[in-house]
C-alpha cells in the first residue's frame, strides 16, 4: 500500500518559533475537519529503557510546551516518575503532516489540574476515581461498580480531583514539522536549541 504525498514546506513559509507554526498547522488540522485533531502519540521509556506508547489528548499548549492530564499510577505515569522524558507525534495523515516533539516532562501545579478537572464531564471526573489505569481487574462489571460507588461517595456535589490525577506537561527541545512530498522527498524542518534545521527524508 502506498499513498503519493502532495505537498510543500520550505524555509520561506515556516514561522519563526515552534510555537507560531504549530498553532498554524493545529488550526490548519481542525478546519480540515479532522477526526479529533488533538490527539496525539505519546511515548514514554520505564528506567530500564522499556518503551510504550498509547494515544492521548493535547489539552493545551503554550510557550512551555504541551499539556495532557493522565492518572500518575497508570503505566505512562510510572514511565514518567523513572524517565521524565517523552516524545509526542501528531498523526495528521489526511494533510499528509506530522508533528514530532520530544524533550522533558514534568507535573503541571495542582491549581492547573484542578482548573482542567472541573470543566471534564462529570462521567468523566467520576471515571479518574473509579479506574485504576493500567492494572489488572477483574472484569468489567468491577469498573462499573466502582464507578457507580464513586457517583454515590460524591452525590451530587462536585468532584475534586483524585490525587493520584493530573497534569503533565512536554517542555520540547526539538520539535520537526513533517510535510508529505512526491517521490518521498519530505520536507523536515525542525527547531532547536532556537535553531531551524532541515533534515534529509
Amino acid at each position: 500500500m502506498r499513498t503519493e504525498y502532495e505537498g510543500q514546506f520550505d524555509e520561506e513559509s515556516i514561522a519563526g518559533n515552534w510555537l507560531d507554526q504549530f498553532a498554524t498547522w493545529f488550526a490548519d488540522a481542525i478546519e480540515a475537519g479532522l477526526p479529533e485533531p488533538n490527539a496525539m502519540l505519546l511515548a514514554t521509556a520505564d528506567a530500564d529503557g522499556r518503551p510504550s506508547a498509547r494515544t492521548v489528548l493535547l489539552k493545551g499548549y503554550d510557550q512551555r510546551g504541551f499539556t495532557f492530564f493522565t492518572n500518575y499510577e497508570s503505566r505512562k505515569g510510572r514511565d514518567l516518575a523513572g524517565n521524565p522524558r517523552a516524545s509526542l507525534v501528531f498523526p495528521w495523515y489526511h494533510l499528509h503532516r506530522q508533528v514530532i516533539v520530544s524533550g522533558a516532562v514534568r507535573k503541571v501545579s495542582r491549581e492547573e489540574t484542578e482548573e482542567y478537572f472541573a470543566v471534564r464531564p462529570r462521567g468523566a471526573q467520576l471515571g479518574a476515581w473509579a479506574s485504576p489505569q493500567s492494572s489488572v481487574i477483574g472484569s468489567r462489571a468491577d469498573l462499573e461498580r466502582w464507578w457507580e460507588e464513586a457517583g454515590e461517595r460524591f452525590g451530587d456535589g462536585p468532584v475534586d480531583p483524585p490525587p493520584h490525577w493530573g497534569g503533565y506537561l512536554v517542555a520540547p527541545d526539538e520539535v520537526e514539522f513533517w510535510q508529505g512530498r512526491a517521490s518521498r522527498l519530505h520536507d523536515r524542518l525542525r527547531f532547536r536549541d532556537g535553531k531551524l534545521e532541515r533534515l534529509a527524508p
